[in-house]
C-alpha cells in the first residue's frame, strides 16, 4: 500500500482546564495515493478539525501527521507554509475567490506565490481552466459565474500547483444537488489519479457513491469505516 498520508494519536482540544473541549480524541488515519476518502459525521464531530490538522493548518495537542514521509508538525512555520504551498491544494465550501480578480487571476495566485514568471503562470492557469471546462470564462470575475463555475475555478486554483494531496471542505454545500454531483464526478474522473489523493469532508449523502472509503466521525473519534466505490 502506497501511503501519502499517515496520522496517529491525533488529539486536539480547545480551552483550558474545566472549559476544555475535545475536538479530536485520539484519531488514527491513513490515505493512499489514488484514493478519494470521505470524512463524514454530524456537526461538531471533529471532521473539519481533523482536516485542518492533516492539512497543516491547526496544530494538534498530541499525535503526529506524516505527508509524503514528512512529519509536518516538526517543521517550523516557514517550512510548513512552503510545504503546504507545494504539496496540498485546498477547495472550500464558499470558494474563497477574490471578487475583483478574473477567474484566470484567481487561478494564478498560487503560482505567483511560488515566484513563477507571469507568462508561464498565465499559460499554466489557462491550461487548468481548460481542464475544468472554463477557459472561455477566464476573463470574467466570480460574480459573473454560476456557483458551479466558481467551484470549478476554485478546483483549478487548487490543482494549478500540481499538488499530490487535495482537501475539500464541504465542496457541494453551496450547490444544488445535480451540480454538486457533477462537480464531484468530474473531480473523481478527471482530477484524481494514481499520483494524487483527495480527502473530502462532507454532509452531502448525495455524493457518497464517488468515495473509495468513508470514515464516520462522532465525538472526536472515527466510529466506523465503509469501503465504497471501486
Amino acid at each position: 500500500m502506497n501511503l501519502i498520508v499517515e496520522a496517529s494519536g491525533l488529539v486536539k482540544w480547545f480551552g483550558e482546564e474545566a472549559a476544555r473541549t475535545f475536538a479530536l480524541r485520539g484519531v488514527d488515519l491513513w490515505v493512499s495515493y489514488g484514493e478519494m476518502l470521505y470524512v463524514v459525521g454530524p456537526s461538531g464531530s471533529g471532521k473539519t478539525t481533523l482536516l485542518s490538522v492533516i492539512s497543516g493548518i491547526l496544530r494538534p495537542n498530541e499525535g503526529w501527521v506524516r505527508i509524503k514521509n514528512v512529519e509536518i508538525w516538526k517543521l517550523n512555520s516557514s517550512e510548513l507554509a512552503k510545504f503546504r504551498l507545494n504539496n496540498i491544494g485546498f477547495v472550500f465550501q464558499d470558494y474563497h475567490l477574490f471578487p475583483k480578480l478574473t477567474a484566470l487571476e484567481n487561478v494564478i495566485i498560487p503560482l505567483v506565490l511560488k515566484n513563477i514568471p507571469w507568462e508561464v503562470a498565465q499559460e499554466r492557469a489557462l491550461h487548468y481552466l481548460d481542464i475544468v471546462g472554463l477557459k472561455n470564462r477566464a476573463t470574467l470575475p466570480p460574480y459573473k459565474l454560476s456557483g458551479g463555475e466558481q467551484q470549478r475555478v476554485a478546483i483549478a486554483r487548487a490543482i494549478v500547483s500540481e499538488p499530490d494531496l487535495l482537501v475539500f471542505d464541504e465542496p457541494t454545500a453551496s450547490l444544488d444537488g445535480e451540480t454538486g454531483k457533477n462537480i464531484i464526478s468530474f473531480v473523481r474522473h478527471n482530477i484524481l489519479n494514481d499520483k494524487r489523493a483527495i480527502i473530502v469532508v462532507t454532509h452531502d449523502t448525495r455524493i457518497f457513491d464517488f468515495a473509495h472509503r468513508i470514515l464516520h466521525m462522532e465525538d472526536g473519534l472515527i466510529k466506523n469505516e465503509v469501503n465504497h466505490a471501486s
